[in-house]
């Protein structure tokens, strides 16, 4: 089974003084990202959807759970500020089952550095751009065999 990491859609410029910033929404790139999202994983095996509690996460993956008349699994093992392991305890228990989880620009390189070390092979690029993807394929158990680094574009 497939699983795929997101990294949330554009949402506009960080304001680090605003404490209410897990609401920033996205920004109308954000939107077009997101729609291009649900256009191309809708004909995936998607079996749930899962976000980051931060409005601009939940926004990034909300089309495609509707295009697949799903709802969107909050949870805050994938927040910004996540530590690694905590996020990874996430990823295990939903590998082989077609999640998608939807996070953020710290939380996903540090997913993805895990899965090298334990021995998933990415051939091409790496990145973690907003509205990207992570294609993770083939888990065995233990690990996803391969990586690939998907950008949407708009």
């Amino acid at each position: 089974m497939t699983m795929f990491l997101v990294r949330h859609a554009s949402a506009g410029v960080r304001d680090d003084r605003d404490p209410h910033d897990h609401d920033r929404p996205l920004d109308p790139t954000g939107h077009l990202q997101a729609d291009k999202l649900a256009d191309w994983l809708r004909h995936e095996t998607v079996t749930a959807v899962v976000s980051s509690p931060y409005r601009r996460c939940v926004q990034t993956v909300e089309p495609l759970a509707k295009q697949l008349g799903l709802e969107v699994v909050v949870d805050d093992r994938l927040a910004e500020g996540t530590d690694v392991a905590t996020a990874w305890a996430l990823v295990t228990e939903l590998a082989g089952t077609g999640a998608v989880l939807c996070s953020h620009g710290d939380v996903i390189p540090d997913l993805v550095r895990r899965l090298q070390l334990r021995g998933m092979q990415v051939p091409g690029k790496s990145g973690c751009a907003k509205g990207s993807a992570w294609v993770l394929r083939h888990w065995d158990g233990e690990r996803f065999q391969t990586g690939l680094y998907t950008p949407v574009k708009v």
